[in-house]
């Protein structure tokens, strides 16, 4: 569905992304791993045609530069690291910012369309139950759950999630991961998230796309990039990779190099 070809990204002459090309599959869930400042915040940017790059992005064949930005903001629903809202909103009204793409420029939306797909949205992120409490009263985790609401809102086929679980903790950071699992297999969204957590992504992940200094370091399966090899030349961390109970590997860090 998305094919990124050689891709260039420069701030104030230092290099961002060199010769970025990698493909992302329809209908699978891909993590975008790697080091802090590698590039991979900046490539879901891109793809999101937010950025000036230079280079070629095809969704379905069709250059993203020449797609209407409201026609691509139907398609790809992103939900950046920090989403600011003005506190006051309720979980319902954050929701249905969602549905601006859809909006008309006199005559704004039918009423039924938007409430079904809201409705959808506030289920889905399970924060149903808190649509008529305000974001100022929520938690970490039930915050984080009513911005995806708002980004599911638009129907997305696409959604782009970058660190949706930093701030979290365990629970809700495995709450999230599961929303967004149910969401891949029930409706078929492709998903291409950037995240930390190498044992998140080996548990969730169809793909991983591992970056590293600007450039792409590895693509696959995740139990095939994220071997002790590559750990170690992407994170500088030596680390062991074991077997749970129930065949699942698990990635155990050890202590940085430079210590």
């Amino acid at each position: 569905m998305i094919k990124v070809n050689h891709i260039f990204y420069t701030i104030d002459k230092k290099i961002i992304l060199k010769d970025v090309s990698v493909k992302f599959d329809t209908g699978k869930i891909t993590v975008i791993l790697g080091a802090n400042g590698a590039g991979k915040s900046t490539l879901l940017r891109a793809i999101c045609n937010l950025i000036d790059y230079d280079g070629e992005i095809f969704i379905n064949g069709e250059n993203i530069k020449n797609i209407e930005r409201k026609i691509l903001a139907q398609k790809i629903g992103v939900l950046p690291q920090s989403l600011e809202a003005p506190k006051d909103l309720t979980v319902e009204e954050l929701a249905y910012y969602g549905r601006h793409p859809y909006r008309k420029f006199f005559f704004g939306e039918d009423e039924n369309i938007a409430k079904k797909a809201v409705d959808f949205a506030l289920k889905s992120a399970k924060v149903e139950h808190l649509r008529n409490r305000r974001l100022k009263d929520l938690s970490g985790g039930e915050r984080q759950r009513a911005n995806l609401s708002m980004v599911l809102s638009g129907e997305p086929e696409i959604l782009m999630l970058d660190e949706p679980t930093t701030y979290l903790d365990i629970s809700h950071q495995l709450e999230v991961m599961e929303i967004v699992k149910k969401l891949n297999v029930e409706r078929k969204i492709t998903v291409i998230m950037v995240l930390h957590d190498l044992n998140h992504a080996l548990r969730y992940a169809d793909s991983a796309v591992i970056m590293k200094g600007g450039v792409i370091y590895k693509t696959g399966e995740p139990k095939k990039t994220l071997t002790r090899e590559s750990i170690f030349e992407v994170f500088n961390v030596d680390s062991e990779i074991l077997e749970s109970k129930d065949g699942d590997s698990v990635i155990f860090p050890k202590k940085p190099l430079f210590f």
